[in-house]
């Protein structure tokens, strides 16, 4: 079965940088765009930021001007810079495709990132 693998994330202080990376440990055809979201205990998942295969990207506003999500839809791999990382960046990230062509969704393990004031 197909998984999304993350890495990076981690704990940093208000103002540092880091780099998430996600990639399918297999093919997943049919894909148009891939995410990146985050979950804060006792709230709801978030989209942060989403990329699609021709290059266009879209950004919560809380984020915008301080994530930049980039990847190859084609090979399945997403990554996401973040700068300028506040507190309320604190959060487990998630990255998501969806296939088209196998009609469903799929979901990486989670990675923390920990933003200390």
């Amino acid at each position: 079965q197909v998984q999304l693998v993350e890495s990076g994330g981690g704990l940093v202080q208000a103002g540092g940088s880091l780099s998430l990376s996600c990639r399918a440990s297999g093919v997943i055809p049919g894909v148009h765009n891939m995410a990146w979201h985050r979950q804060v205990p006792g709230k709801q998942r978030e989209l942060v930021a989403e990329i699609t295969g021709s290059g266009q990207t879209n950004y919560a506003e809380s984020v915008s001007g301080r994530f930049t999500i980039s990847g190859d839809i084609a090979k399945n791999t997403v990554n996401l810079q973040m700068s300028s990382l506040k507190p309320d960046d604190t959060a487990v990230y998630y990255c998501y495709v969806y296939s088209w062509n196998w009609g469903r969704g799929y979901w990486g393990q989670g990675t923390q990132v920990t933003v200390s004031s």
